[in-house]
């Protein structure tokens, strides 16, 4: 499914469906207003069809960005764009086309394609390589799995951990409420969120209510990830436990620390 989501932002969707994935995954094509070329952010997992339907969409492709680690964000991105002529920038060196520090991703980087304008914005925690992009032309920031369209995100430890996460959080919604203008955050999953400051003080809130409860569960016994998973997330679906575990085992490490 293609889908022209703002002026600047055109959305294709992945057919990988699943309980972490939501409808799938979210690929985004930004592209100035009557510009040629884009810029192609998680080109998703390695599914030819998706591929090359965003290869016709996206034109003239300046470069892929990617938001984190995670196969069905990165699987794709070696074939795209090798097919697209491109090369792919990340924080991480081994998802990096060619892998020199120039194809990196900091505070600060602004990439640019024609009139398109996107600015990185470090958050860490989801995985410790997350980030998200900053279009201040369209009010638009892409998310990556920071914060999803539906739901709240895993922090799985050891790859992801609380305290950054939180405080990227804490970062997002200061921007929210800035002069910035925001005005919609463009998940990697699920539908685009118009209300940023709502939907960023709720995850901040779950997070402190889940810790809250973990605390609970630890002082009355509940001392494995796998005893505090049956008592906190006793109300979830039996299938999310594994991934609930990694939750967990991030909250432990973050109230030990």
């Amino acid at each position: 499914m293609i889908e022209r989501v703002t002026d600047y932002a055109t959305r294709v969707l992945a057919a990988n469906p699943g309980p972490m994935t939501l409808e799938g995954t979210n690929t985004w094509i930004l592209r100035a207003p009557d510009a040629t070329q884009s810029i192609v952010v998680d080109p998703g997992p390695q599914l030819e069809d998706h591929l090359r339907a965003v290869l016709d969409a996206a034109g003239d492709v300046a470069v892929v960005l990617l938001t984190h680690k995670h196969p069905d964000h990165t699987e794709g991105a070696a074939w795209f764009a090798n097919q697209a002529g491109c090369g792919v920038r990340a924080v991480d060196p081994a998802f990096r086309i060619p892998t020199d520090h120039a194809h990196g991703l900091a505070e600060g980087d602004v990439i640019t394609a024609g009139d398109l304008r996107v600015e990185v914005v470090p958050t860490p925690g989801h995985t410790l390589d997350s980030v998200c992009f900053w279009l201040p032309q369209d009010g638009s920031l892409l998310t990556g799995d920071t914060v999803l369209g539906r739901g709240t995100s895993v922090v799985a430890h050891p790859d992801g951990a609380l305290a950054p996460y939180l405080d990227s959080l804490e970062k997002l919604l200061a921007f929210a409420n800035s002069a910035a203008g925001l005005e919609r955050l463009l998940p990697g999953h699920g539908p685009v969120i118009t209300d940023p400051g709502k939907v960023l003080t709720h995850y901040l809130n779950h997070r402190q209510e889940r810790l809250a409860q973990v605390r609970e569960a630890v002082a009355a016994g509940h001392t494995t990830p796998e005893a505090v998973v049956a008592h906190v997330y006793a109300d979830v679906d039996p299938t999310l436990w594994p991934a609930a575990e990694r939750s967990v085992r991030a909250q432990l490490d973050y109230l030990a620390g």
